[in-house]
């Protein structure tokens, strides 16, 4: 399956925000937002630069697992779809909480917005896979392992907190020349078992590798 261009995959999704932050009775985060740019109401780090040497993009593969060593995730992946209401799955809310890759974005490596879910919370299970993403700066890197034993290992370039009536679709979907990533959450203030904002991790790709080191012999 060609991955669909992030424009369009904007105009699938109808501008839905990408939660993951679910609870009892919550719809496990789901939910719709503007599609405008709006201001983020805290940035970690400075905004993203391109790199001086791109590295060449991958062919398709799905992620099955995800590491990212600054803050402790090691975890499977699943994939996503769409939700009967048009907006983007979420994991399910369990106590081996997942994180999740949206299938029609590009696979981690491939040009374009990769984008992956995970929970902050998991209602009565405790911390969610992405409980500490919003702790991420610049640097930090971020590894997805592939169906076919490669390694995409990408780079922090900027972490976002916004408001979920102001998430940025166009910078989250919008078409972009080099592979990326997108890690997505909830954060902010919390009100029963709903957060206010989206915290959204923008990554680039600067390395591959094999994943699966040949025999010695």
């Amino acid at each position: 399956m060609t991955p669909r261009s992030g424009r369009a995959l904007a105009t699938v999704v109808l501008a839905a925000v990408l939660a993951g932050c679910g609870g009892p009775g919550s719809e496990a985060g789901g939910g719709r937002a503007s599609g405008g740019n709006g201001p983020a109401r805290h940035a970690t780090t400075a905004p993203p630069q391109p790199s001086a040497e791109p590295v060449r993009p991958l062919a398709r593969s799905e992620p099955v697992g995800l590491r990212i060593p600054a803050i402790g995730v090691d975890t499977p992946v699943m994939r996503l779809g769409l939700a009967s209401d048009g907006t983007v799955e979420v994991p399910p809310v369990t106590d081996d909480d997942l994180a999740g890759w949206y299938r029609h974005s590009p696979t981690p490596g491939q040009v374009g917005p990769s984008v992956v879910l995970g929970h902050v919370t998991v209602g009565s299970h405790g911390d969610g896979v992405f409980r500490r993403l919003a702790r991420l700066h610049r640097g930090d890197r971020v590894e997805a392992r592939l169906a076919n034993g490669t390694a995409a290992e990408f780079a922090v370039i900027e972490v976002r907190t916004v408001a979920k009536a102001e998430f940025p679709t166009d910078d989250v979907y919008g078409d972009v020349d080099r592979p990326e990533l997108r890690l997505i959450t909830c954060g902010g203030p919390r009100s029963g078992d709903e957060y206010r904002d989206n915290v959204i991790v923008f990554a680039e790709l600067t390395a591959t590798t094999s994943a699966r080191s040949p025999a010695v012999s």
